[in-house]
């Protein structure tokens, strides 16, 4: 078979090279889709940054003169306060959390954690307060501890202490709170003492059925310093976010609500306490940044204010999304439970005593 002379005539197209094969399957050259996501076309994200737009330029007209009064001014003082004194603690406890994620592996831990439950709890404890971290970081080395065979009741107590008394805690509360070492102390001694106590009774009335325990996950197959910048990006947006909504509370808190009910709240010893658990509770803000929030609670008690930084890092919604997705809604039922009690009763021990 004689060959076929090349040919002589223009080289093909981008676009001819692109539509080759349609011809044989006998389809529409081009398709009607083709270079097309499939679905539904969507606009809406175009048309809410239009209104977002049209609102600020809006409100930059009409509101602008109502931004100068003096209750705006003293939340906007506030709030930014608030923010910026805990940022860099925030930015700095999380670089050290994801560190400890990144480069730290978990059998260390477990090398230095006797293996008897009883005695185990106290050198967790202790554990918390020598290795920075923060409630997120926290629970998945729980996990991680359970998994390579360290005690339960250890690894709880490391979970309820390393967000609570670790260095970079104690710098934050000690700025926040300028001249009150006391206040220092006694979060260190409240909290410490709250999440040994929880360790110890889960040692005497923990049941194996209560605890579901983590799977084994797979090593990812990413470099050291990947995970190190995925952790720190991760924890930054989830504790900055928390930070924010909790400064957002606290200045409102203190500009709009009403200050007889303030001082009426405020004068109850333990409605006050009870009160700022409560918050805590709700506002889910990152340890390293707690102190500057409960500082500007002026009109409460020392007591209460400390209630608000020991029950926080033991007890908050997030921490009960992450505990519950981690060791099971069984488990979770009666640990958050011991954990508010237990800590309530350290604040008002060691808050009586320091205080």
């Amino acid at each position: 078979m004689p060959e076929t002379p090349p040919s002589t005539g223009p080289a093909p197209s981008l676009g001819d090279s692109l539509s080759q094969g349609w011809t044989e399957r006998g389809q529409e050259l081009p398709p009607d889709d083709w270079g097309r996501r499939q679905g539904r076309r969507r606009t809406g994200t175009v048309w809410f940054f239009a209104l977002v737009i049209t609102a600020m330029a809006l409100g930059n007209a009409w509101v602008s003169d109502q931004l100068t009064s003096q209750a705006f001014l003293a939340w906007a003082t506030v709030f930014t306060a608030i923010c910026f004194q805990a940022l860099p603690f925030l930015v700095f406890g999380v670089a050290l959390s994801a560190a400890l994620t990144a480069f730290v592996p978990t059998s260390v831990y477990q090398r230095f954690i006797p293996s008897d439950a009883a005695r185990a709890v106290p050198v967790a404890g202790l554990s918390g307060a020598l290795l920075p971290g923060c409630e997120c970081a926290s629970v998945p080395i729980a996990g991680s501890l359970i998994r390579r065979g360290v005690a339960p009741a250890a690894a709880l107590t490391f979970l309820l202490a390393a967000p609570a008394v670790n260095p970079v805690v104690m710098i934050a509360t000690a700025v926040a709170f300028a001249g009150q070492p006391e206040m220092v102390a006694a979060r260190f001694g409240a909290s410490l003492l709250a999440s040994v106590a929880v360790g110890w009774i889960w040692v005497r009335f923990g049941r194996a059925d209560w605890l579901r325990l983590p799977a084994r996950t797979p090593v990812p197959g990413e470099s050291r310093w990947s995970v190190f910048r995925e952790s720190m990006l991760h924890d930054m947006m989830h504790a900055g976010g928390y930070l924010v909504v909790g400064g957002l509370a606290a200045a409102t808190l203190n500009v709009a609500a009403p200050r007889e009910w303030l001082v009426t709240v405020a004068g109850m010893p333990v409605v006050s306490v009870l009160v700022l658990a409560l918050l805590a509770i709700l506002l889910s803000i990152c340890s390293e940044a707690d102190a500057f929030v409960a500082v500007s609670f002026t009109d409460f008690s020392p007591i209460a204010k400390l209630a608000f930084m020991v029950v926080g890092p033991m007890v908050d919604l997030k921490l009960i999304a992450m505990q519950a997705g981690l060791f099971g809604w069984r488990f979770t039922a009666r640990f958050v439970p011991l954990c508010l009690v237990v800590g309530l009763l350290a604040t008002f021990l060691i808050g009586g005593l320091l205080l």
